[in-house]
């Protein structure tokens, strides 16, 4: 450490007979300047010793002992009559080093909870939040990122919403959790930026604020299917080209034969599913795609409908779950338009001819995002990055899990200063 010599080091046991080595710590100089007038002074008042935190070293635990001078101030006029001594490493009133700060600092950008950092080397969560801040703050890059050609829109939820209390009406207000995130899905992939909320206006804003020249880079921009996220984006991009993601149409037909599963039972049977209703103990085997059911407990899914159901509605909508399927599958086969013209012809009819409201719904909200499925198909594009990126997003919320405030005010904070116990 700099400004610091090592005096004497003790190898002792705690009262529970664990070994620990004492390291005793002193600066060489035997003077130092007033840090109110930098007058120098050799005049020592009295002696103290700190106990500052520092990085383990080996397997024995170590304990800091510093052995501190106070120093008189020999300016008359000076308003400071004493001072004691410090380095930059350990600046005064501080009971943690700066390299230990750093250190915890870089093992929470690693992705370690702040609260297992902390408790490793006995730091509180404010004290190792804070110093993380800085860290990011120092390494973050300001550069705006170049203008992708194809970006994707989607949007994260950050914990339930809140109420609060305005400042200035006194009303309350609803926090708003949503953000919506923006990805790069073509080059490097990385995030480009995030807004407040998942309304229009919110994407509408983002893209504006870009600029001419970075929104004439886009051809494609791919979202789920959200009416909102359309309607701003046709406003800001009117010459970008729509695609949906084919995972969230595939999620629809889920939901759809979910919602049939759901009313037949209440229908038949006048109450919720149980564990002892077929349709309830085998709700998920008919949400699995036909390829991946082996032939047994393909014919097992089939007639359990029949027997049970004789309407026959379960087995209409995982039919039309799995005609949906096909459409999107045409971008991986390459299949040609009057392929992806006769498999869209099978779906809605099926699900017109069906008589089920669950499945004309889906037809109609697939008939309604037809220009961006067809986009998908033909472009085979998708949101995958967007997804990861959020999954990523996630897992920092989780690691910063209990912070309250999502902005802390650094200035005037030094290395070892502020919270070092229990969290406030």
């Amino acid at each position: 450490m700099p400004e610091i010599t090592v005096v004497n080091v003790e190898r002792v046991a705690d009262d529970n007979g664990k070994p620990g080595r004492p390291v005793h710590i002193e600066r060489p100089q035997d003077w130092a300047a007033c840090p109110d007038c930098g007058v120098v002074s050799t005049v020592v008042r009295q002696r103290r010793t700190t106990r500052p935190r520092d990085l383990p070293h080996g397997e024995e635990p170590i304990a800091v002992r510093w052995h501190k001078r106070q120093f008189a101030c020999t300016e008359r006029l000076c308003a400071r009559k004493a001072f004691t001594e410090s380095t930059a490493e350990i600046p005064p009133r501080a009971r943690v080093t700066g390299r230990l700060c750093r250190a915890a600092a870089r093992q929470v950008a690693a992705g370690r909870p702040v609260a297992a950092v902390g408790r490793e080397h006995t730091m509180g969560r404010p004290l190792v939040h804070r110093h993380f801040a800085a860290h990011a703050d120092a390494d973050a890059v300001l550069a705006e990122p170049e203008p992708p050609e194809v970006p994707g829109i989607d949007e994260t939820r950050r914990g339930r919403p809140k109420w609060i209390t305005d400042e200035m009406s006194g009303k309350w207000v609803r926090t708003e959790r949503f953000e919506t995130n923006f990805v790069a899905l073509s080059g490097t992939g990385a995030l480009l930026g995030q807004a407040a909320g998942r309304t229009g206006r919110a994407v509408a804003d983002w893209l504006s604020s870009r600029g001419p020249a970075w929104k004439e880079q886009v051809r494609i921009v791919v979202i789920d299917p959200a009416a909102r996220y359309r309607t701003a984006i046709r406003q800001a991009l009117p010459h970008a080209v729509l695609v949906v993601d084919h995972f969230h149409l595939v999620a629809l037909a889920n939901r759809a034969l979910t919602a049939v599963r759901q009313r037949v039972t209440r229908q038949e049977r006048g109450r919720r599913g149980r564990a002892t209703d077929p349709e309830w103990a085998n709700r998920r085997r008919p949400l699995r795609g036909r390829e991946h059911l082996p032939e047994r407990t393909f014919a097992r899914m089939w007639n359990d409908p029949i027997d049970h159901e004789p309407a026959g509605q379960i087995l209409t909508a995982w039919i039309a779950k799995e005609e949906l399927r096909r459409l999107p599958a045409c971008a991986r086969e390459r299949a040609p338009r009057s392929v992806i013209s006769q498999r869209l012809f099978r779906f809605l009819c099926w699900c017109a001819d069906s008589g089920v409201p669950e499945l004309v719904t889906l037809a109609q909200t697939i008939d309604a995002w037809w220009p961006e499925t067809l986009a998908f198909i033909t472009t085979g594009v998708t949101n995958a990055r967007t997804e990861g990126t959020n999954r990523l997003i996630n897992d920092a919320a989780r690691v910063a899990f209990g912070f309250r405030n999502r902005l802390f005010d650094l200035e005037g904070e030094g290395p070892g200063r502020g919270l070092t116990g229990e969290s406030s």
